[in-house]
């Protein structure tokens, strides 16, 4: 059974940043400013979990941002995804800024609260945009049950009973669903590899 290609929207939203990165590095700051506007919200996130708090989160945000203008023209499009690349540099930026202030987060992260945005789960754009179109077809190939639990699960760090209760089925039919999922994924991912 033959995967689906990612999605056009997928496929268009990476293009989108990679243009922008390049402009980016020409200095354009309308560029800029749509790039932020875009990945602000991803990287936030990225920079609160890592901090702990929203003031710093802010901080390293704006050092990361300084950053990303400065080095723009380093980018390179093949080598890795721009969401990829950003993202590196914002968790960098926040082990520094933890590095620097002596402390520990005082919260696991999986304790972090979620970040209100309007645009579309982290965890798709990061399958779409990351370049590792191998996951995101196996993962199409699952049926629709298992493709759904195990990004649920996996993406979201939801418990199976959740899963169960979520998709009003029994607790044994969710585990299933996932274990059966797993196995072929595994298989399409060792098949494809």
């Amino acid at each position: 059974m033959a995967a689906a290609p990612p999605s056009d929207d997928a496929v268009a939203a990476r293009a989108r940043l990679v243009e922008l990165m390049i402009l980016t590095g020409q200095e354009d700051r309308a560029a800029f400013a749509e790039l932020y506007r875009l990945t602000s919200a991803k990287l936030f996130g990225v920079c609160l979990r890592i901090c702990g708090e929203a003031q710093g989160a802010q901080d390293v945000l704006h050092e990361v941002y300084l950053t990303i203008w400065r080095r723009a023209g380093a980018f390179e499009p093949g080598r890795a995804s721009p969401i990829t690349w950003l993202a590196t540099i914002a968790r960098n930026r926040a082990i520094d800024w933890v590095r620097a202030q002596g402390s520990r987060r005082a919260a696991p992260i999986e304790d972090a609260a979620p970040i209100a945005d309007a645009r579309p789960l982290a965890s798709d754009m990061l399958l779409a945009a990351e370049g590792d179109r191998r996951l995101h077809l196996c993962l199409d190939a699952l049926d629709d049950h298992a493709r759904s639990a195990i990004r649920t699960a996996f993406f979201d760090g939801v418990t199976y009973a959740e899963l169960a209760e979520r998709m009003a089925v029994p607790l044994g039919t969710m585990k299933s669903w996932v274990r059966r999922g797993l196995i072929r994924l595994r298989e399409c991912l060792d098949r494809d590899g």
